[in-house]
C-alpha cells in the first residue's frame, strides 16, 4: 500500500496535479502518540506518524515534509482549538485556521436544552394532572365544574403549555438561522455574502438563542457563550476564502462575464444546496434548503446561455461544481472519526 501510494504521489505531481488541500489535523494515543493530516475532501490521509510531544514544532516538521513532497499547498486547516494547532495554521502553512463546528453546537445547545427540553415535558404532564383533578370532583349536579374559580388551575397549566411550546418554536428558528446563514450562498437569493454578513447574522443568532432563555428565566450557564462569540468571525471567514478559490480554479476556463454571473448566480447555488439538502434531520431546515434548490434549479435550466450547451458540457460544469462544494469544510470529524474508531482496535490487541 505505501508503495503504490508513492508512485501514485509521483505521477501526480509529475503531471502538475498538485491542488490546494482542506486540511484537518489530530493527534491520538495509542501505542505511541500519533499525529494525523487527513485531506476532508477527499478522506485520504496524507500523514500519520509518531511523535514525542505534539507541539507546533512537531506539527511543522511533519507536515511540511508530506507537504513538500506532495507539492501542494494548503487553503484552510480545520483543527480544534489546541494552541499548537492554532499555531499550525497561522505560523507553519500560514493558512486559514477553520475552528471544528461540531464543537460549537454543543456548547449553543447544552446551555439551556436540558431545561427546555424539561419544561416542555412536565407542561403537558401537569396539565393532565390538572384536568384530571377537575374531572374527578364534579359539581353538585354531577357535571364538571365549569365555574372560573374551578377552572383556574387548568387555564394556568394550558398557558404554560402554550408558553413553552412557543419558545421551544422560536428556540429552533434561531438554531436554524444559525445553521442556514453559515453556507456560502445566500438562501433567501443564492447571492454570495461576506464574511461580515454572515459573522452578523450568526451572532444575531446567538444573541436571540440567549435572550429567549433570559426570558424564559432558563439556568444562567454564561461560561460556553464567550467561546462561541469568539469562534462565530472564524466560522464565517471560510466564505471569503471560498469564493476567490472558486474563480481561481475556473481561471484556465477563460470564463466570460455572462457565464460567471451564471455560474454564481445559479450553478454553484444549485449543486450547494442540493449537496446539503440531503443533510439535515430537520423537517424546516430541509425544506427550506429544497426550495432554496428548486428556485435557482427554475433559473438555471431556464436560463438561454444553459440551452446551447451540450449534455456532455452540463455534465462536465456540474461535476466541477461539485468539487467546489466539498472543499467548504469546517469539520475536523473524519479524521477524529477515524482516531476514534482506531482506539477500541488498539485495546483489543491489548489483551
Amino acid at each position: 500500500m505505501l508503495a503504490t501510494a508513492g508512485a501514485w504521489a509521483q505521477d501526480g505531481r509529475a503531471a502538475g496535479q498538485g491542488r490546494e488541500r482542506i486540511g484537518a489535523v489530530d493527534a491520538t494515543c495509542l501505542a505511541h502518540v500519533l499525529v494525523v493530516f487527513l485531506d476532508v475532501p477527499t478522506g485520504s490521509l496524507r500523514r500519520e506518524a509518531s511523535a514525542d510531544d505534539r507541539t507546533s514544532t512537531t506539527w511543522n516538521a511533519v507536515g511540511d515534509e508530506r507537504r513538500t513532497a506532495l507539492g501542494t499547498s494548503v487553503l484552510s486547516l480545520v483543527s480544534a482549538r489546541a494552541q499548537a494547532l492554532m499555531q499550525r495554521a497561522a505560523q507553519g502553512v500560514e493558512c486559514r485556521r477553520m475552528p471544528d463546528f461540531f464543537p460549537c453546537l454543543p456548547d449553543l445547545v447544552q446551555r439551556y436544552a436540558l431545561a427546555f427540553a424539561r419544561r416542555v415535558r412536565q407542561a403537558p404532564q401537569a396539565l393532565q394532572k390538572a384536568a384530571a383533578v377537575l374531572n374527578r370532583h364534579p359539581g353538585p349536579d354531577g357535571q364538571p365544574q365549569d365555574t372560573a374559580e374551578a377552572q383556574h388551575p387548568v387555564e394556568v397549566r394550558r398557558a404554560a403549555v402554550q408558553r413553552w411550546e412557543a419558545a421551544h418554536r422560536t428556540d429552533r428558528r434561531h438554531l436554524e438561522s444559525l445553521s442556514l446563514t453559515r453556507h456560502p450562498c445566500g438562501i433567501a437569493d443564492a447571492a454570495p455574502p461576506t464574511s461580515a454578513q454572515v459573522a452578523s447574522r450568526g451572532q444575531a443568532a446567538v444573541e436571540a438563542r440567549a435572550a429567549v432563555a433570559e426570558r424564559q428565566q432558563g439556568p444562567r450557564r454564561h461560561h460556553p457563550m464567550p467561546k462561541v462569540r469568539t469562534q462565530v468571525p472564524a466560522l464565517a471567514a471560510l466564505v471569503d476564502c471560498w469564493w476567490p478559490g472558486v474563480w481561481r480554479d475556473g481561471e484556465p476556463c477563460a470564463l466570460s462575464p455572462l457565464w460567471r454571473r451564471r455560474v454564481q448566480a445559479s450553478l454553484l447555488p444549485r449543486v450547494s444546496w442540493a449537496h446539503q439538502a440531503a443533510q439535515p434531520r430537520w423537517a424546516r431546515s430541509k425544506a427550506r434548503m429544497v426550495q432554496a434548490l428548486e428556485a435557482v434549479r427554475a433559473a438555471f435550466d431556464t436560463h438561454t446561455i444553459t440551452h446551447p450547451l451540450a449534455p456532455q458540457v452540463l455534465v462536465a460544469w456540474r461535476a466541477w461544481a461539485a468539487d467546489r462544494v466539498k472543499t467548504v469544510q469546517r469539520a475536523a470529524s473524519a479524521v477524529a472519526g477515524r482516531n476514534g474508531s482506531l482506539a477500541p482496535r488498539q485495546h483489543q490487541q491489548r489483551g
